[in-house]
């Protein structure tokens, strides 16, 4: 079960990417200055040296045992989809917590940007378009 030169040398480099990824996430985590720019560490490089690992361990199992795993695949989809995911949700927080409503630039309409309107605001301002007002 010994693996090829070529083979270890394949599974070291996304290793070595993965850990250079990871590494700059968790700087830029660390020493971004506010946290809109903070949040895309995280959810950009760091997430791809997560993916980098889970691709090593994918090429290191179907090189020693000849079987394609379908774990780390799934685990791999599931991070890249749930990553921008999580991302937009920081940020919505963040546009809630440390931004007034004052602050923003006009829409140029009556309705304010979405995610300053509630959900009852949002309803009326439907209820006038659909009548006509």
């Amino acid at each position: 079960m010994d693996m090829e030169l070529w083979q270890e040398i394949i599974v070291a480099a996304f290793l070595v990417i993965a850990g250079v990824f990871g590494f700059v996430g968790s700087y830029g985590l660390i020493k971004l200055p506010d946290p809109m720019t903070r949040l895309h560490a995280p959810t950009k490089t760091t997430t791809l040296g997560v993916g980098g690992v889970l691709i090593a361990s994918m090429i290191y199992f179907l090189f020693s045992d000849a079987k394609f795993s379908f774990h780390e695949l799934m685990i791999t989809l599931f991070l890249f989809l749930t990553a921008p995911i999580t991302a937009h949700f920081i940020a919505k927080a963040n546009l809630h917590t440390s931004v007034k409503r004052e602050d923003v630039s006009p829409t140029g309409s009556d309705r304010p940007w979405a995610g300053f309107e509630s959900d009852e605001d949002r309803r009326i301002a439907e209820a006038k378009s659909d009548i006509g007002e």
